[in-house]
C-alpha cells in the first residue's frame, strides 16, 4: 500500500510541476465552477460595445446579464457547471442566440457575429435552449432563483431543506438528516471544490448559511471519479462572489413568526474584472429550534449565528487566487418530552441529606413509595464550527487550468447534561445515564487537479490528501437505581408486571442480599410500576444487566461518580482519480478511475471504476442513459472511538450492550451500483428525467446509541441491498409559471449480523434481511411557483408526501419465523400485545400517546397509558404508526411503519414593493404545515428517537436590496 500511495503521489508532483512551467493565456474560475468569455463582432468583424449578454438554463432558473467592454469582450465568472442558452442583443442588429456548455474550470470561449437587422423592428429570438441534458449522471440543479421563494420547514439547517424539497431519492428524517437514496446520512457536501463527507444536520454539526450559495447540483446517480466517501448523494454547491460587481449589491433581511422564532441577516458583493468580495452573515433566534417528541413546543429554545466571506483575486492573467473563510455557531436545548418535563426521583431511593432536599446518592433514607421531584431535564448542546480554504488557480494554456487548494475545517461539539443529573432519567426505553460530551472533528486536506479540454475531451485528473484529528470525551454516570441493583426482590409475572424484578434499597453487596426481608411499604417502584408481593432479596442473577462491581463506582444512585472516557485517532486519506467526460455526436461518455487509500483505526485501500455512458436522440428529445460505479465506503467519523473501541472498555462494555468482550472497529466497504434512466421533453412545457438503481453495499452503516442517551455512534452491518427509482418532472417558465415534482421507492434492506461498531446483533439471526428505519416506500415533494408579471408578487406551494419509515420499536403480534415481534403474547388464548418496546422495556403513557396507541377504542394520554399493559392484537391500533394486523409483520417486507402524511406548505411575495429601480424592498409571508397536520417523523428510532414534524408555523419576513 506503502509503495502505491508514493508512486501515485510522485507521479502527480511531476505532472504538476511540468504543468506550472507551461504558457498561460486569460484568467477563469475556480472549484465546482467555470467561466464564459467572448467577443462580439459586427459582420465586417469590428467589435460591438455595450451589447447585451445573457446566460440562462430552462430548467436550473440560473439566470445572468453583462455588456461588453469598449473591446466588444464580455465575461461571465463563477458559473456552476451546466448548459446554457446565450442570447445577444445590440442596436441596429438581430438579435442572436446560442447554446454553451460550461463542464469544467477551463474558461469557455465564445465568439458571436451580429447581422445587421433588415429593418428597424426588434426581432426577439425564442429561448431554445435543451431543456434535456445529455449528461450520464442523473442529477439535479437547483438556483438561488428558486430557493429564494421556496417554502422550507428549517431555517437552522436550510441548506439540507432544500436539498429534500428538490431532489428525489431523498428520505427526510427529523432536525434536518438526510437519507441519501436508501442509505443513513452517505451524503458528502463539495463546497466550490472543498470535499467534506460528514454529517450536516443541526444534532451533528452546522451547515453553510444557504445565502451563501448560488447554485447546487445536486448528483443522485452513480458518481464520477471525482467524488468519494460518501456518494449516495453528493451535493455540489457554488458559492456566490462579488467578482465583476462594480457596483455593490446586498440585502438585509430580517423576520419573526410562530415560536417566537426571528431572524436578521445581511450580504454584500462588490468588486471588480479581476477581483470580488462577497460576505454574508446571518442569526436565528427560535422557540422550536428541533424537531421535538412532543408536537407541543416543551424545552425547545436555540440559536444560531453564522459568517460567511469569499474572496477572489486575479494576481495576473494566468493565476488567480480564491479563499473562502466560514465560522457557525449553535446553541440549542434538547427538547424535552413530558416524561422528562416531570422528572421524578423514584421511591426508595435515599438520596436526602439533611437540609438539602433534592441532592440523590444513595439507597435507604427517604419513605419508601413516595416520589421526588427533581425538576425538569434540562440538557443542551453547542456546536462551532469553522472552515477556511485558499485556492489557487492557474490557467495553464487555453485548454488546460491547474488547481492547488488546502482546507481546514473543524466542528467543536458539547453536550451537557442537566445540572441534576438525576432529572435525566426518563423511562427504560429512553435514558438510563446522565451524559457528556466534547467532540471534535478536525478536517484538514490538500487538494490538486489538472483540467484539459480539447476536442471531444474533457479530462480531469487530481489527487487531495485528507487527515481528520478526532478527540472523543465523554462522561457518563448511572441515574437508574435499577440498572445495576446488587440485590432484587422477584414479583409474580402479571400483565401489569412486565419486569418482576425490583431493586433493594440500602445494600450494595450481592453477599448481604441473604436472609433479607422486603418491607411490606415498597408498594411500587416508582413511576415504573414495578410490583413487589414480599419475597426475600435475592442476588441479581437476571435483571439488566446481572450486578457489574465494575459500574459500581459510576452509579450515582450509590453515591458514585461519571465515569470519564477520552480517546483520540487521526484518519488519514489519499485519493488518486483520473476521469474523461467524451462527447462524440449524439454520444456522451464520462470514463474514469479513482484510487481511495484509508488509513484510520483500521485499513483499506480501493480501485474504483466508474462508467457512464448516454445517447441523446434528438428528434424526440431523448436522453437515454446507463452508469455503474465502484466506491469504497468510509466509516463515519462521529463518535468513531467510542465505537470502535468502547467493547473493549469494562466500563462501557456493558452500557453499551457489547455481545462480546473484544473490540470490534469499523471497517471500510465497498459498493458496487447500477443506474439506468431515462430523460425525456415534451416541448417547450415539461421535462422528465427517471432513474432506476440497485446498489449492493459490503459493510453497510447505521448508527446506534449509547445507553439511551441522545448521543450516537456508528455501527456496521455485513451487507445492504439497496434497489428503488427516482424521478423528477419540471415545468420550465413558462409566462410566470413554473413547477417540478420529485418522487423515490427506495428500500432498505440491511442484512444481519452486526459486523462493527459497539452494540448488539439484531436477535434473529445471521443473513436474515430487515429495513432500516430510514426506508421508505415512497415520497413525493411538488412546488408550484407563479409569478404573473416580472415585477409584480410571486405565490409558492409545497405539497410533501410520505408513505412512512420504518417503525421498527412500534409493538406488534407475530410468531413466524420472519417476524421480530417481541412483544407477542396471549391473553386468555388470543394473540396479544405487550406495551413495551423490542428490547422488552415497558412504555410509558407519554410514548403511548406519542404514538396514538389505541385498545380496544380508548386512547392513550400523556398521564394515562391504556388500562392494561397488555393488548389484544385484533383491538390493538395506532393513529400515528401503521401497524401490521396479526402474523402479518415480516422485517424484510412489512415493518411496522409510521403513518403517511400529507403536508403543505405555501408563501406568498412581493421582490419589489415600491417598484424602484436601485432600491427594492421585500415582503414575503409562508406558512409551514398549513393544515397544522400531526404526524411524526419517526418513533423511538435507534438513531434519533422519537420526532414531530413541526406544527403550523407562520412567518413573515421584510428585506431591503439594493
Amino acid at each position: 500500500m506503502q509503495s502505491f500511495c508514493k508512486s501515485w503521489l510522485a507521479a502527480a508532483m511531476v505532472v504538476a510541476v511540468v504543468l506550472l512551467n507551461a504558457g498561460t493565456v486569460s484568467a477563469q474560475s475556480a472549484g465546482s465552477s467555470g467561466s464564459i468569455n467572448g467577443t462580439i463582432l459586427d459582420p465586417s468583424g469590428a467589435v460591438v460595445p455595450d451589447a447585451s449578454v445573457e446566460i440562462h438554463n430552462p430548467v436550473s432558473g440560473y439566470d445572468r446579464k453583462t455588456t461588453t467592454d469598449s473591446k466588444g469582450n464580455f465575461s461571465f465568472p463563477n458559473v456552476p457547471f451546466n448548459p446554457y442558452h446565450m442570447t445577444v442583443t445590440s442596436a441596429g442588429f438581430a438579435q442572436t442566440a446560442q447554446d454553451v456548455q460550461v463542464r469544467s474550470s477551463v474558461p469557455t470561449m465564445v465568439q458571436i457575429n451580429l447581422q445587421v437587422n433588415a429593418s428597424s423592428t426588434t426581432v426577439t429570438v425564442e429561448d431554445k435552449g435543451d431543456l434535456v441534458e445529455n449528461d450520464p449522471t442523473f442529477h439535479s440543479d437547483i438556483d438561488k432563483e428558486l430557493f429564494d421563494k421556496l417554502p422550507l420547514g428549517s431555517t437552522s439547517s436550510s441548506m439540507s431543506a432544500m436539498v429534500g424539497a428538490e431532489t428525489p431519492g431523498i428520505a427526510s428524517d427529523s432536525n434536518g438528516q438526510l437519507h441519501g437514496l436508501g442509505d443513513h446520512a452517505e451524503n458528502s457536501f463539495n463546497i466550490d471544490d472543498q470535499p467534506d463527507t460528514d454529517q450536516h444536520s443541526k444534532v451533528f454539526s452546522n451547515q453553510i448559511s444557504v445565502d451563501s450559495i448560488q447554485s447546487m447540483e445536486v448528483i443522485s446517480g452513480a458518481p464520477p471519479a471525482e467524488y468519494g466517501g460518501k456518494t449516495s448523494v453528493v451535493i455540489v454547491a457554488t458559492t456566490r462572489s462579488g467578482q465583476g460587481m462594480t457596483t455593490p449589491h446586498g440585502s438585509i433581511n430580517t423576520s419573526y413568526g410562530s415560536f417566537g422564532s426571528s431572524t436578521v441577516s445581511a450580504d454584500i458583493g462588490y468588486g471588480g474584472k479581476n477581483w470580488g468580495n462577497f460576505i454574508s452573515v446571518g442569526g436565528l433566534n427560535s422557540g422550536r429550534f428541533l424537531d421535538a417528541p412532543e408536537f407541543a413546543v416543551i424545552h425547545d429554545k436555540g440559536n444560531a449565528e453564522n459568517v460567511f466571506d469569499r474572496v477572489d483575486f486575479q494576481l495576473s492573467s494566468a493565476d488567480t487566487i480564491h479563499f473562502n473563510f466560514s465560522y457557525s455557531r449553535s446553541w440549542f436545548q434538547t427538547p424535552n418530552s413530558l416524561d422528562a418535563e416531570n422528572a421524578t426521583a423514584w421511591s426508595g431511593l435515599d438520596g436526602i441529606l439533611p437540609g438539602t432536599p433534592g441532592t440523590l446518592e444513595n439507597y435507604g433514607g427517604i419513605v419508601p413509595g413516595t416520589n421526588l421531584t427533581v425538576g425538569a431535564a434540562d440538557q443542551r448542546s453547542k456546536i462551532g464550527t469553522f472552515n477556511v480554504a485558499p485556492s489557487w488557480t492557474r490557467l495553464v494554456s487555453t485548454h488546460s487550468v491547474f488547481t492547488l487548494g488546502a482546507f481546514v475545517r473543524r466542528d467543536d461539539y458539547n453536550y451537557y447534561p442537566s445540572s441534576d443529573p438525576f432529572a435525566d432519567l426518563g423511562p427504560p426505553s429512553l435514558q438510563r445515564q446522565s451524559v457528556g460530551q466534547n467532540r471534535t472533528l478536525t478536517n484538514t486536506g490538500i487538494r490538486s487537479d489538472i483540467s484539459y479540454v480539447r476536442g471531444v475531451n474533457n479530462i480531469k485528473a487530481g489527487v487531495t490528501y485528507e487527515q481528520t484529528f478526532l478527540g472523543e470525551n465523554d462522561t457518563i454516570g448511572i441515574v437508574d437505581p435499577a440498572y445495576n441493583a446488587p440485590c432484587i426482590t422477584s414479583s409474580t409475572v402479571t400483565a401489569l408486571n412486565p419486569n418482576p424484578y425490583v431493586p433493594v434499597p440500602g445494600l450494595t453487596d450481592p453477599s448481604q442480599c441473604a436472609g433479607a426481608n422486603l418491607p411490606n411499604t415498597l408498594a411500587e417502584y416508582g413511576a415504573l410500576g414495578y410490583l413487589s408481593n414480599g419475597q426475600p432479596y435475592n442476588p441479581n442473577p437476571v435483571f439488566y444487566p446481572v450486578f457489574n462491581a465494575i459500574l459500581a463506582p459510576y452509579d450515582l444512585t450509590r453515591g458514585g461518580s461519571p465515569y470519564n472516557f477520552k480517546g483520540h485517532t487521526d484518519v488519514k486519506e489519499l485519493a488518486l482519480y483520473i476521469q474523461d467526460a467524451i462527447t462524440v455526436g449524439h454520444w456522451s461518455m464520462n470514463l474514469g478511475v479513482r484510487g481511495d487509500v484509508y488509513n484510520g483505526l483500521t485499513a483499506a485501500s480501493q480501485a474504483e471504476p466508474r462508467v457512464g455512458i448516454s445517447y441523446n436522440v434528438k428528434k424526440t428529445s431523448t436522453i437515454l442513459r446507463v452508469s455503474y460505479a465502484r466506491t469504497l465506503e468510509s466509516p463515519f467519523n462521529e463518535n468513531l472511538i467510542l465505537s470502535s473501541v468502547g467493547c473493549s472498555n469494562p466500563v462501557l462494555n456493558p452500557l453499551l450492550a457489547c455481545s462480546a468482550p473484544a473490540a470490534n472497529p469499523l471497517s471500510p466497504g465497498f459498493r458496487n451500483e447500477i443506474h439506468a434512466g431515462l430523460e425525456q421533453a415534451f416541448g417547450r412545457y415539461l421535462v422528465f428525467s427517471g432513474e432506476w438503481i440497485t446498489k449492493y453495499t459490503h459493510n453497510g452503516y447505521d448508527f446506534s446509541v449509547l445507553g439511551n442517551t441522545p448521543i450516537t455512534f456508528p455501527i456496521e452491518w455485513h451487507n445492504a441491498k439497496i434497489p428503488g427509482y427516482a424521478g423528477r418532472l419540471s415545468v420550465p417558465n413558462l409566462h410566470g409559471f413554473s413547477a417540478q415534482m420529485v418522487f423515490s421507492s427506495v428500500a432498505a434492506r440491511f442484512f444481519q449480523p452486526q459486523i462493527g461498531g459497539a452494540g448488539a446483533t439484531v436477535s434473529t439471526g445471521a443473513g436474515l434481511p430487515f429495513r432500516i428505519d430510514h426506508d421508505e416506500k415512497f415520497n413525493e415533494t411538488t412546488h408550484v411557483q407563479y409569478q404573473p408579471w416580472k415585477r409584480g408578487p410571486w405565490v409558492g406551494f409545497n405539497w410533501r408526501y410520505d408513505s412512512g419509515l420504518v417503525a421498527g420499536n412500534a409493538p406488534c403480534y407475530g410468531l413466524n419465523a420472519s417476524n421480530d415481534c417481541p412483544q407477542s403474547t396471549t391473553v386468555g388464548g388470543q394473540p396479544a400485545v405487550f406495551l413495551r418496546d423490542v428490547f422488552g422495556n415497558p412504555l410509558s403513557a407519554d410514548q403511548q400517546y406519542e404514538a396514538g396507541f389505541t385498545c380496544d377504542g380508548a386512547h392513550a394520554t400523556p398521564t394515562s397509558p391504556l388500562s392494561s399493559a397488555t393488548c389484544l392484537a385484533s383491538q390493538f391500533g395506532s393513529s400515528l404508526i401503521k401497524v401490521p394486523a396479526p402474523n402479518a409483520e415480516n422485517d424484510d417486507h412489512n415493518p411496522p411503519r409510521i403513518a403517511s402524511r400529507n403536508l403543505f406548505d405555501a408563501s406568498v411575495g412581493d421582490d419589489n414593493l415600491f417598484k424602484g429601480d436601485h432600491y427594492k424592498w421585500s415582503l414575503t409571508l409562508t406558512a409551514i404545515n398549513l393544515t397544522n397536520r400531526l404526524a411524526l417523523y419517526n418513533f423511538l428510532s435507534t438513531f434519533s428517537g422519537t420526532h414531530y414534524v413541526t406544527p403550523r408555523a407562520l412567518t413573515a419576513e421584510i428585506g431591503f436590496h439594493f
